[in-house]
């Protein structure tokens, strides 16, 4: 099975990460896509989006995998794996794994454990999406040393999009030195309110300024406060709000993602080592 490993990162909190991990695995699911959603923050978002309101308490976490995998231990087949009402598989997350981030420095291959472990389970799965934390720290880079894609959720407001520029240089030491076959899938707009000028004039910045080397999908996620209350509910926006707009755009953003995978590998072959304007220069020569 060619098994699609997605991370969702940005060192931007706030900016949508978890909503669209969540409802992008939901929406595969509905596809009929076998999905493992690997919750690999601390604060442990996706967890508790999908249901589990006191991770701290689960026997099985994903830094207990990680520390098996540091201590050669076994790992039982599906060990600590859960099963969401909605379709999907999750592998939870709990505070332990900011611990984690500190154990990885003195290790040998620290930057692969995570990939160590996808390895053992990816057979089982179409899709296997990663909830980055709001950092660049060890973590998100083994998340992105394990993916074969990354999404970049950002809000369409000046300063996650500012952030952006950290990022992609991230992003390409990482295909350079560990992940040679690492593509950026995209970079989404979240949290869209287009009733503002101001929302409306930061997308077009940033599909003006990295449009060009990136792709940027034409999806758009609308800001609501139903997306809000479904992590709140522990369920996706198709089970809280289905004919909401946002259930809609994200199942819109599923289907994208689906069929044009391919072409934007054509479309954007080395686009992380092309040189990007950065915003404020951009801003001033508009």
């Amino acid at each position: 099975m060619n098994t699609q490993i997605i991370c969702l990162a940005n060192q931007k909190g706030g900016v949508g990460k978890t909503a669209t991990c969540v409802n992008l695995g939901i929406g595969l699911a509905m596809h009929g896509k076998k999905v493992l959603i690997v919750d690999f923050d601390p604060q442990a978002s996706a967890t508790i989006s999908l249901g589990v309101s006191r991770p701290d308490q689960l026997p099985v976490t994903v830094s207990t995998i990680l520390g098996k995998i540091l201590t050669d231990q076994p790992i039982s087949p599906g060990e600590g794996i859960l099963h969401h009402a909605e379709g999907v598989d999750l592998m939870p997350a709990d505070i332990q794994l900011s611990g984690m981030e500190v154990s990885l420095v003195n290790v040998i291959s620290r930057e692969t454990i995570l990939r160590q472990y996808l390895d053992t389970v990816k057979s089982q799965y179409t899709h296997i999406l990663i909830d980055c934390q709001p950092s660049l720290g060890m973590l998100t880079v083994n998340a992105m040393a394990a993916a074969t894609r990354i999404n970049v959720p950002v809000q369409a407001e000046y300063l996650p999009a500012k952030g952006l520029e950290q990022l992609l240089q991230t992003v390409g030491k990482v295909r350079r030195q560990i992940n040679p076959t690492l593509q950026i899938d995209g970079i989404l707009l979240t949290m869209v309110d287009k009733r503002t000028n101001f929302a409306r004039e930061t997308a077009s910045l940033i599909r003006d300024v990295y449009g060009r080397k990136i792709n940027v999908f034409n999806t758009e996620i609308p800001f609501s406060v139903k997306a809000k209350e479904a992590t709140a509910a522990g369920v996706s926006i198709y089970a809280h709000d289905p004919k909401g707009k946002v259930a809609g755009a994200y199942m819109e953003l599923t289907k994208e993602m689906m069929r044009g995978s391919e072409c934007r590998r054509s479309r954007y072959p080395n686009c992380i080592h092309l040189r990007i304007i950065p915003l404020k220069s951009w801003m001033m020569k508009k």
